[in-house]
């Protein structure tokens, strides 16, 4: 039996993800919160990205998981969570956010 959790509507979502995209520098799309991230990966990004730069725009994806997961695949071809994008361009998730710290190039990346 399947249960609607009451998400938003598709098209809310599809136009506030293209809109946190287009009109923010850095844009961290993840579980839960800076303060409070609700998973593992989401924490490691917003640490990784707050070494660089205090400016991110976040947005907890968890208030309607389905519908970020199908607009955010529209705009990256992924749909992990977390989703890091800098001047509206698709960066990666935690692990290429490691990635680019390991080689030193994380803060050339976020504009920092």
């Amino acid at each position: 039996m399947s249960f609607d959790m009451g998400g938003m509507p598709q098209e809310e979502v599809d136009t506030h993800v293209a809109e946190t995209i287009e009109e923010n520098e850095v844009v961290l799309f993840m579980k839960g919160n800076p303060m409070a991230p609700q998973c593992g990966y989401s924490d490691k990004a917003i640490r990784l990205i707050q070494q660089y730069r205090e400016d991110v725009t976040t947005v907890d994806v968890l208030v309607s998981i389905d519908e970020y997961r199908a607009a955010l695949s529209e705009h990256s071809g992924f749909e992990t969570i977390p989703q890091t994008f800098v001047d509206g361009e698709f960066v990666g998730g935690s692990d290429i956010l490691a990635e680019l710290d390991e080689r030193g190039e994380l803060a050339d990346t976020l504009n920092a």
